[in-house]
C-alpha cells in the first residue's frame, strides 16, 4: 500500500517546530510523503516547503509573540486543511502554534483545534492525548477555556458526545474495541452529593445513554483514581471533564509519547503535545520523538 501524503505545519516559527522537524525529518520517510507547509528560511536544514503565506516573517526574533509569526501559522494551517477537504492530501501532522501570537494577529481562535473544527464544519469534535505504549485515548469535555466558566459547558450532551467519539476512534487507534472511562469533575466524585451534583446529574445519566448504545462506558470514577494503574488497564479510552484533567495525567504516564488527535473531523489531523517552548528556542534541546509519533498516528488513521 503507498504511504499516505501528509501535510506537516511548521507552526509559529519563533518556537521549536522547525527544529523538531528538522531533526525528525529523516525518521518521518518510513511513514509517509512528507511535506512541509511553512517557511524554509526558518528551518536549519535543506527541507523543501510549500509557503501559501504572504505574511513578512522578517522581524520574527526567535522566542518571542509576534504577530506576523501567528498570521503564518493560521495561513499554513488553512491552506492544508483546504488540500486534504480536496483530497489532494491524506492528513495534517501541526507543530505547535503560540496563542498569544494568533491574538496578536486578530485571529479570533484560541488554537489548532477550534480553527479546524470551524473550518471543516464539524460540529462535534474533540481533543484527545493518545499513547500509543499504554495504549490509551483521553477526550476532553471542555477544553481551551477558564475553570471558572468550565462547569457551563458540561452538559449530559457534550459528556455523551466526547464518549461517542472516543468509541468512534480508538478501534482505529489501537486495532480493539472501545472501552471508555469517564472522570468526575468533583473530588472523590461528590461523595453522594456532599461536593456536587455534576455526577449524579450529568455525568452518570451520559454514562447510562452510552450503555444503551451498545457503548462500552463506565463512570463516573475519582479523577485521582481513574489513571491508577489498576483501572487504567480496564479503558483504552477515558473521558475528562476538563483540559488540565487528561493533560497532566497523561503527560506524566507518557512524557514526549503523547500525541494530539483531533476527533470528529473529516479529515486526518494529529500534532505534537507541546507548546512552543520559546525557553529553548536555539539551545539545540527540543524533543523531536512527540512529532515522530504524531505522523506515524497520523499514516495510521490515513490509511483506515
Amino acid at each position: 500500500m503507498a504511504l499516505p501524503k501528509l501535510l506537516i505545519t511548521l507552526g509559529d516559527v519563533a518556537g521549536i517546530g522547525p527544529e523538531v522537524v528538522a531533526k525528525a525529518w529523516p525518521r518521518l520517510a518510513e511513514y509517509c510523503v512528507r511535506v512541509v507547509v511553512g517557511d524554509s528560511r526558518f528551518l536549519p536544514r535543506d527541507i523543501p516547503c510549500v509557503n501559501p503565506s504572504t505574511a513578512d516573517l522578517s522581524g520574527v526574533t526567535p522566542g518571542t509573540v509576534h504577530a506576523a509569526a501567528g498570521r503564518a501559522a493560521y495561513d499554513w494551517l488553512v491552506y492544508a486543511i483546504d488540500e486534504c477537504l480536496a483530497g489532494r492530501a491524506d492528513g495534517i501532522v501541526t507543530c505547535p502554534l503560540h496563542k498569544e501570537g494568533l491574538h496578536a494577529a486578530g485571529i479570533a481562535f484560541p488554537g489548532h483545534t477550534e480553527i479546524l473544527a470551524d473550518r471543516t464544519g464539524a460540529a462535534s469534535h474533540a481533543m484527545l492525548l493518545y499513547d500509543d505504549d499504554l495504549p490509551l485515548a483521553v477526550a476532553h469535555v471542555t477544553l481551551h477555556r477558564s475553570l471558572r466558566s468550565t462547569f457551563e459547558h458540561i452538559s449530559v450532551d457534550s459528556v455523551l458526545d466526547k464518549i461517542r467519539l472516543l468509541n468512534a476512534i480508538v478501534p482505529k487507534l489501537t486495532g480493539t474495541p472501545a472501552r471508555v472511562g469517564v472522570a468526575a469533575l468533583n473530588p472523590h466524585a461528590s461523595d453522594g452529593g456532599l461536593f456536587g451534583n455534576e455526577e449524579s446529574e450529568i455525568i452518570a445519566p451520559a454514562v447510562t445513554l452510552a450503555k444503551r448504545e451498545g457503548i462500552d462506558a463506565s463512570g463516573p470514577i475519582p479523577s485521582d483514581a481513574i489513571f491508577l494503574p489498576h483501572n487504567r488497564v480496564k479503558f483504552n479510552g477515558i473521558v475528562a471533564m476538563y483540559h488540565d484533567q487528561g493533560h497532566i495525567a497523561m503527560k506524566l504516564l507518557g512524557g514526549r509519547r503523547a500525541v494530539n488527535v483531533t476527533a470528529g473531523l473529516p479529515i486526518v489531523r494529529t500534532s505534537v503535545a507541546h507548546g512552543t517552548a520559546y525557553d529553548i528556542v536555539g539551545k539545540n534541546l527540543a524533543d523531536e520523538s512527540s512529532l515522530i509519533s504524531a505522523v506515524r498516528v497520523a499514516a495510521r488513521l490515513a490509511g483506515k
